[in-house]
Formats: structure tokens, C-alpha cells, sequence
């Protein structure tokens, strides 16, 4: 009997489109949900959750292509929702623990900080009085910073400040202060880890200091650069998630420095520029380690 996979996703886009094939493949059964839509049913048949689309019984399943935004409270009840599935002993992919961990743009610094991967210096406070203190230092040992909103993707959010720059207001930035110090690469690094290892790598260079795939970056593969994918790879295994795509940048020694880790990452751009199929990889790793599937055989 094919397995039933509920595709946590809160469009029906490119990505949504790659996985529905790729599991097609290992002949399972896709049922795309939104996280927005689940909750918790404690009258009804499935452990006390409610998913739409299984009513009579959990998915032996979930792929998490998305976590919605929302309040704090609506936030935590997504995040819940993966924590339940999770204890009633349906697999996660990635799992609720790690999303929070990559979510939340401190917690990741300082697992890094902690597992003693290479990362730029890094400032997280509620005090503004704390974060002027930070900022005036750093402007006067010559440096720039970053400011990044605590939660949030694809590089919405981001400001650099120059020296003459103020600080926001804090409530710009849901009243917390990210602050990372500013290293100018003229590019980056982007490397998908799946269960481990590096399967893919590109450069990408913005069109002004941002290098997102969303705002218009150019993408060029790297291949064999043990340096990018070890680095990469420490950095996954410190947050502990089954794929990840990892950005990275050099500072001003030729260090190798993390810049942050993803564990919802979009691959449009990096499909575009290697020969890996990203998307069969993630669900030929979920199905062999979660699901216990053997590969299926799929005819030229």
C-alpha cells in the first residue's frame, strides 16, 4: 500500500511541484495541507490533532516545505503541531526541534558559536541602550553592521549601517536587535547538506550587497571545494536537521565564516546551476531513513 505524505506548504509553487514528483516516484501519495489550517481536536479520531485530508488517520509522514507567520500564538501552535506529530511517532521532515533552532537567528549563532564553527561576531539584545553600545564601538574599531530581523527569509528585513546611520526603532524589528558584523565578500555561498553531506553548492553574487536568489542574485556552481562543504557540513550537524541549505561568506583573513543555516531552504537557484535533482535526493533521504522504503525502480 503506498504511503500517505502530507506535504506541509503554504503554496502550490515550483517547490510544492518538485517534491509531488519526487515522492510520485518512491510511489507515495502527496496530500499538500497548509500549517494554518492545523490544530488541535482532541474529540476527533487522529491523536488529537486535525489535519485536513486525514481525518481518519495521520499521514505515516509530513515534509515541512513551510512554516506560516502569523502572531506569536499562531506561530506556536504550528510549531506544536510538529511537536505532536513527532510524539504520536509520525516522522518530520525537517523535525519541529531543529526549525526552531534555524528559525530563530540567535539560537542558531550561538549553537554555531558553541560547536566552534566560524561565525561573524554577533549581537542580540532587547536593550536598545546595549545595541547603541555595540553599534558605537564597532563604528569606531572601523566596522559596519548588519541588522536583521530576529525571524524572517529570503533577505526581507536586512539593513546595513554606514557610519553616519542611527539605529532603527526596535519596533521596526519586533523589538529585538540582530546585530552581525558586516563582511564584504562581493558574494556568497550557498551549500545544501542532506543528511550530512554536501550534495550541491553555488556562488552567488547580488546585485548590490544582498546575494538572495529572490532579490535577482546570479548563481554559479562550485563543485569540489572541501573546504565550503566540510565547513558547511560541521555547521548542519551543530544544529542537528536532516537537510539544510547553509550561506556562507569569507571575511577579511579568508576565513570561512557561517552567515546563517536554513531549514526550509529554497533550491530554484541552485537547481538551476547543478546536475544533483534536489528534490529526489531530499525524498529518497527521507524515505530510506524515516519511512524505511527501499528505492523504487523507475523506468527510462
Amino acid at each position: 500500500m503506498s504511503l500517505r505524505i502530507a506535504l506541509l506548504s503554504e503554496d502550490r509553487g515550483w517547490h510544492a511541484e518538485r517534491l509531488r514528483r519526487a515522492f510520485a516516484r518512491r510511489d507515495c501519495v502527496v496530500r499538500q495541507v497548509s500549517l494554518a489550517r492545523c490544530g488541535i481536536d482532541l474529540a476527533g479520531h487522529t491523536a488529537g490533532l486535525h489535519l485536513p485530508g486525514f481525518a481518519a488517520r495521520l499521514p505515516d509522514g509530513v515534509f515541512v516545505r513551510g512554516v506560516p507567520g502569523g502572531t506569536l500564538e499562531q506561530v506556536v501552535l504550528a510549531l506544536d503541531v510538529l511537536h505532536a506529530l513527532q510524539a504520536v511517532g509520525v516522522p518530520v521532515y525537517n523535525s519541529a526541534r531543529a526549525i526552531e533552532k534555524s528559525v530563530d537567528k540567535g539560537m542558531t549563532s550561538l549553537l554555531l558559536h558553541h560547536a566552534g564553527v566560524a561565525t561573524p561576531p554577533t549581537w542580540v539584545s532587547a536593550e536598545r541602550s546595549r545595541a547603541e553600545a555595540v553599534w558605537r564601538r564597532e563604528r569606531a574599531a572601523g566596522q559596519r553592521l548588519v541588522i536583521k530581523p530576529l525571524f524572517g527569509s529570503q533577505g526581507r528585513g536586512l539593513r546595513r549601517l554606514s557610519r553616519r546611520d542611527r539605529l532603527p526603532p526596535a519596533a521596526e524589528y519586533q523589538g529585538v536587535y540582530y546585530l552581525q558584523r558586516y563582511l564584504d565578500g562581493g558574494g556568497d555561498w550557498r551549500v545544501f547538506v542532506i543528511n550530512g553531506k554536501a550534495v550541491a553548492s553555488m556562488r552567488r553574487t547580488g546585485r548590490g550587497w544582498i546575494n538572495n536568489v529572490a532579490q535577482g542574485a546570479r548563481c554559479v556552481a562550485v563543485v569540489n571545494d572541501r573546504e565550503l562543504e566540510q565547513t558547511a557540513e560541521t555547521a548542519v550537524a551543530a544544529v542537528g536537521m536532516d537537510y539544510a541549505g547553509v550561506d556562507l561568506m569569507r571575511d577579511a583573513g579568508g576565513v570561512l565564516q557561517v552567515i546563517e543555516i536554513n531549514s526550509i531552504p529554497a533550491w530554484k537557484g541552485l537547481q538551476s546551476v547543478c546536475g544533483v535533482d534536489i528534490a529526489q535526493a531530499l525524498v529518497d533521504d527521507f524515505c530510506a531513513r524515516h519511512l524505511c522504503t527501499p528505492p523504487v525502480a523507475v523506468s527510462a
